[in-house]
């Protein structure tokens, strides 16, 4: 069996392409349909309420493409509304929270992990838990990084202000001396550089991408739901606004041409 249907993913805006990277890696043959809330972004200074709102519309969304599963790209949304989103909706819905974690407990030396994301997802605890409920013997240290979105948004992911406000923010992780970085929300990723720089190289910087797409692919295996056709995937991306500033940022990130993003409407 065969199942065409394309997944979906959704974020906040532009980091979310972090997430379909490995997953195309991951699944070759799986067409995407990629939807990114540029028009509310960002998430992490919003109350539950309006998160959790604005993530079942971009569900919904994402269902009137006919998708077999959805991956909350957006860690705030993941923090706040995915137990939500699967009592709603019969598709399979995965976030980005318990793989990330998984990860970072599998990979720290020294039981000291470090947790950055926006203001939501450090408040919401669901890092810290979710490392907790794996082993109870590794000390968290949360930050939250309000302006790391808005920098990434705005396409300044070398810039010297980048480096000075990071260096602000993650002052207190490196005197904790984590040897594991959580990037907690799927823009700060694109941050790596600036972040790997001042936090140094022994640091090990981790992002759910890689994992949650490892994730998608055994959910859609034991499901019966991978799509085995060959041939080229047409991706589909929108936004829920002007898609310019997403195409300039997403064509630096992905390296190619993109002439299929469209306005959501």
């Amino acid at each position: 069996m065969s199942d065409q249907r394309p997944i979906g993913i959704f974020d906040s805006g532009v980091g979310g392409l972090t997430v379909f990277s490995e997953v195309e890696k991951a699944l070759p043959r799986e067409e995407i349909v990629y939807f990114g809330d540029t028009a509310r972004v960002p998430y992490g200074t919003k109350s539950k309420e309006t998160i959790t709102r604005f993530s079942v519309e971009n569900v919904e969304f994402l269902m009137k493409h006919n998708v077999k599963l959805v991956l909350v790209a957006c860690n705030t949304a993941s923090s706040l509304s995915l137990d939500f989103l699967k009592r709603c909706f019969r598709v399979p819905i995965i976030g980005v929270i318990a793989p990330g974690a998984r990860n970072a407990v599998n990979s720290t030396r020294n039981n000291r992990i470090g947790v950055v994301g926006t203001n939501a997802t450090i408040v919401s605890g669901a890092y810290e838990k979710a490392v907790k409920n794996i082993s109870r013997k590794i000390a968290v240290y949360s930050q939250s990084c309000p302006l790391f979105v808005p920098l990434v948004e705005e396409g300044w992911t070398k810039e010297k202000v980048t480096y000075e406000v990071a260096s602000i923010y993650l002052k207190g992780l490196k005197a904790k001396g984590v040897d594991t970085l959580i990037l907690g929300c799927t823009h700060y990723p694109l941050l790596k550089d600036v972040i790997k720089k001042f936090m140094g190289s022994e640091v090990l910087l981790i992002d759910s991408a890689r994992e949650v797409a490892k994730e998608a692919r055994a959910i859609l295996d034991a499901s019966g739901l991978l799509n085995k056709a060959p041939g080229a995937k047409k991706h589909k991306f929108f936004v829920s606004d002007e898609p310019g500033p997403f195409i300039r940022m997403s064509e630096r990130f992905l390296k190619r041409k993109m002439t299929c993003v469209k306005r959501a409407v």
